[in-house]
């Protein structure tokens, strides 16, 4: 029956290309998700993907608390909900930030989102002009790139080092935006563990893209899925926590914190943002799934997120040791990596001259992957890097995965 159909297509003399827009026939599938689908069924050591373990879902309390919603609550929870989201959550949500990161309920409003990817779409939507300058991190996270290309940014990447987002470069580089007349509507930023490199911002520079944020007039977008997952280390405050004129939009999610399956997350932001976007998100989707929405709330406001996360902090820290310890018993001299004290990224810097890209087939010929770095920058310009995660794989397999790419590494390495 398949083979029939596909004869009929393949006969067929409807141009299918020619019905999509302009802006579709330049959509590319995600790297990564390719990458995935490459390594999935096969035996292959995927230290590539960027998933929680299954093993941290609350799978029995999501029991517990989903049989109370649609006992207590099933008018509400199976129904269309607003656009903004279901209220209690927004409110439990908000009462969250403050408690957590003391960022006053009074100065933010909160939107739920379909994921935070929803919202950095979104935030493209509502903010982007064509040509309008988008600032961001050298790597940054892969899938804002692709939802804010969309919208035809032109994109100024900033170099990172240890401490984050270089500021004296950044500084630089607004004061040569400015002198050419040209508009930096936003810098995005992966604050906390960043996603690929697992850095995060230091306190003095999350202070300084303030400032800057002030004089050069700029907004920021900060995406913070990650700050709960901190395994060492003494926590940071959001950028957000520094805001007192409504510059930043803080991005959260669930997916690392409840479960991915859920796709929830959140915008807090000022009130006159919040209600420009929720005009945007009407036209999208209505409103997020109400059924997650009002599980959330519970899973808020009855203490369980709070209980849950040291769960999940306690099994993924021995993931991270195992690839640190692993890296520095197996990788060849030149290879250098980052340390994260959190989050689910290490980011392996190879010696120049080393595409990684290129790499790749033969890593997975001997039972490993991994994502190579180029597709991290805004430019596509550095080809030595890439980024392992190591939140997925059980420990035994992490170490066994990284000594098999260290083995590719040294035999690319004697090529080269």
């Amino acid at each position: 029956m398949q083979e029939k159909l596909e004869r009929k297509l393949a006969s067929g003399s409807l141009n299918f290309e020619s019905f999509f827009s302009e802006k579709a026939l330049q959509m590319k599938a995600s790297e990564i998700r390719e990458l995935l689908k490459l390594v999935e069924t096969s035996d292959v050591i995927s230290l590539a993907g960027g998933l929680p373990a299954p093993e941290t879902f609350p799978v029995d309390i999501i029991k517990k608390i989903a049989e109370e919603v649609l006992t207590e609550h099933a008018d509400k929870a199976l129904q269309y909900g607003t656009t903004k989201g279901f209220t209690p959550l927004r409110l439990a949500l908000a009462r969250w930030m403050e408690k957590r990161y003391d960022i006053p309920m009074s100065k933010v409003e909160v939107m739920m989102v379909a994921g935070s990817q929803q919202a950095l779409d979104l935030i493209g939507r509502v903010f982007i002009n064509p040509g309008d300058v988008v600032i961001v991190e050298g790597p940054t996270y892969l899938a804002a790139l692709n939802a804010f290309k969309y919208y035809e940014p032109e994109f100024v990447s900033i170099p990172m080092d240890h401490d984050g987002m270089r500021m004296d470069i950044l500084e630089e580089k607004l004061e040569e935006l400015k002198r050419a007349g040209k508009r930096v509507k936003f810098v995005y930023t992966v604050s906390t563990f960043q996603n690929p490199m697992g850095v995060t911002m230091s306190l003095e520079r999350r202070k300084h893209l303030i400032e800057l944020a002030k004089e050069y007039d700029f907004l920021i977008v900060e995406d913070n899925p990650y700050s709960e997952l901190r395994y060492s280390g003494k926590p940071v405050p959001p950028i957000k926590h520094f805001d007192d004129e409504g510059r930043v939009l803080y991005l959260g999610t669930f997916s690392k914190i409840l479960a991915p399956g859920f796709r929830l997350g959140w915008i807090a932001a000022h009130p006159h943002f919040i209600r420009k976007i929720e005009i945007a998100k009407q036209a999208v989707d209505l409103c997020a799934n109400t059924l997650g929405q009002v599980i959330a709330w519970k899973y808020v406001e009855g203490g369980y997120l709070d209980e849950h996360i040291p769960k999940i902090i306690e099994f993924y820290r021995p993931r991270r040791d195992a690839m640190l310890e692993a890296l520095e018993e197996y990788m060849p001299e030149g290879v250098e990596w980052t340390k994260p004290d959190g989050g689910m990224f290490i980011w392996v810097t190879l010696p120049e001259g080393i595409d990684t890209k290129l790499m790749m087939e033969k890593a997975v010929a001997k039972g490993v992957a991994y994502v190579p770095g180029e597709a991290f920058f805004a430019h596509r310009d550095v080809k030595n890097t890439m980024r392992l995660n190591f939140t997925y794989v059980p420990e035994e397999k992490i170490r066994e995965g990284v000594r098999r790419l260290a083995e590719t590494i040294k035999e690319e390495l004697k090529r080269a």
